[in-house]
C-alpha cells in the first residue's frame, strides 16, 4: 500500500478504477478529480461508503481540484471525451491532447515525483503529450493499452476453444488503434501453441476482432466506451508497480531504440515495479510481426506530427 494515488477523470473508466484501487486497498488515500462540480464528490462518498460491506479501508474523496491530490505516488489519467459510434481513437487526439496537457500541468505542480499511468485515448500520442508536458522520465510515464488489448484476446481466445481464461498466456504489441500486433507466434494455452488448437482462419478472426475490440463495444453501447475492462487493465498496472511485483505485462512505453524504434509511445512488453517501467523487454519477432510492428509505429507517428502542445 502506498499513501495516495489519484484517478484523474470521475466517468466510467475513471470512477470504476478508483473503486478497484480502494477495494484492493493499494492506497491508504484514494483521490478522484473531476472538472463536474459534485460529480467526484459524490461517486468518492459512494464508494467509501462500500467499505464496510467490501471490507477496504482505503478512503475514497472527491475534488474539483488538484489540492487533495498532492504528493500522489501514481496518478492514473482517464480524464477526455469518449468515442462515439463511427469516431476512430484518432478522431479525439486534439481535443483531448488539449485537456491532458491543463491535466498533466497541474500534477507536475502538485504531484511531482509521481508515477503516471495513462489511459485517456488516443493513448500512445496522449502518453507523449504527459510525458512532454510533465518533463518525467521515461519510467514514470507509461500507458495502458496493451493490458487491454491483451485481455481481449485472451478472452475471445477462450470463447473460441471453450477453455478458462485462466490458461492462457499471450500478448498484443504495437499501438492501441487498428494497427494493433496480437503476437500469435508467443500465444498459448497451458503451455500448448494456440496454433495446434486453432486454425489460421479462426485465428485470423479473433486477431480482427480484438483489433476492433473497442469498437464493437461503443457501437453496442451507442453513448459511451468501454470501461469495466479498461480500468482493470490500469489497475492491473498500479498493482504490480505497489506491489513491486516485476510483472511482465504489454504497456505503452517511451522507446529509445529497442525493437529498432525510437521517440515515440507503442506497447511493448515492460517489466513494472516499484520504480514504474524498469525495463522494456525484447523478444524475438517473426518477419510479418516485426513489419506489422513497424507499421503500428507509423501510425502513431501520423497524429503526432500533426499535434501541437
Amino acid at each position: 500500500m502506498v499513501n495516495k494515488i489519484t484517478v484523474v477523470g470521475a466517468g466510467n473508466v475513471g470512477a470504476t478504477a478508483a473503486q478497484r484501487i480502494a477495494e484492493k486497498e493499494l492506497a491508504r488515500h484514494v483521490v478522484m478529480v473531476d472538472v463536474a462540480e459534485g460529480v467526484p464528490q459524490g461517486k468518492g462518498l459512494d464508494q467509501y461508503q462500500s467499505a464496510p460491506i467490501e471490507g477496504f479501508d482505503s478512503l475514497v474523496i472527491g475534488s474539483n481540484g488538484y489540492e487533495e491530490s498532492a504528493g500522489s505516488d501514481i496518478v492514473v489519467i482517464t480524464a477526455g471525451i469518449p468515442r462515439k459510434p463511427g469516431m476512430s481513437r484518432d478522431d479525439l487526439v486534439n481535443t483531448n491532447a488539449g485537456i491532458m496537457k491543463a491535466v498533466c500541468e497541474q500534477i507536475k505542480a502538485t504531484s511531482p515525483n509521481a508515477i503516471v499511468i495513462v489511459v485517456s485515448n488516443p493513448l500512445d500520442v496522449m502518453c507523449y503529450v504527459a510525458k512532454q508536458v510533465t518533463g518525467f522520465p521515461r519510467e514514470r510515464v507509461i500507458g495502458m493499452a496493451g493490458v487491454l488489448d491483451t485481455a481481449r484476446y485472451c478472452a475471445f481466445l477462450a470463447m473460441a476453444m471453450d477453455v478458462s481464461v485462466k490458461d492462457i498466456r499471450a500478448m498484443v504489441l504495437g499501438g492501441h488503434g487498428d494497427t494493433m500486433v496480437p503476437l500469435v507466434s508467443y500465444t498459448s494455452v497451458s503451455g500448448i501453441p494456440v496454433t495446434q488448437l486453432l486454425d489460421k482462419p479462426t485465428l485470423d478472426a479473433i486477431v480482427q476482432r480484438t483489433r476492433d475490440g473497442g469498437a464493437e463495444i461503443v457501437k453496442y453501447l451507442k453513448t459511451g466506451s468501454a470501461y469495466y475492462a479498461p480500468s482493470a487493465g490500469a489497475v492491473q498496472m498500479v498493482e504490480a508497480i505497489v506491489n513491486d511485483q516485476k510483472r511482465i505485462l504489454p504497456c505503452a512505453a517511451w522507446l529509445t531504440g529497442e525493437y529498432g524504434l525510437s521517440g515515440l509511445y507503442l506497447g511493448v512488453p515492460c517489466k513494472l515495479g516499484r520504480n514504474g517501467l524498469e525495463k522494456v523487454i525484447e523478444v524475438e519477432l517473426s518477419a510479418d510481426e516485426r513489419a506489422a510492428l513497424e507499421k503500428s509505429a507509423q501510425a502513431v507517428r501520423e497524429p503526432m506530427a500533426a499535434l501541437t502542445i
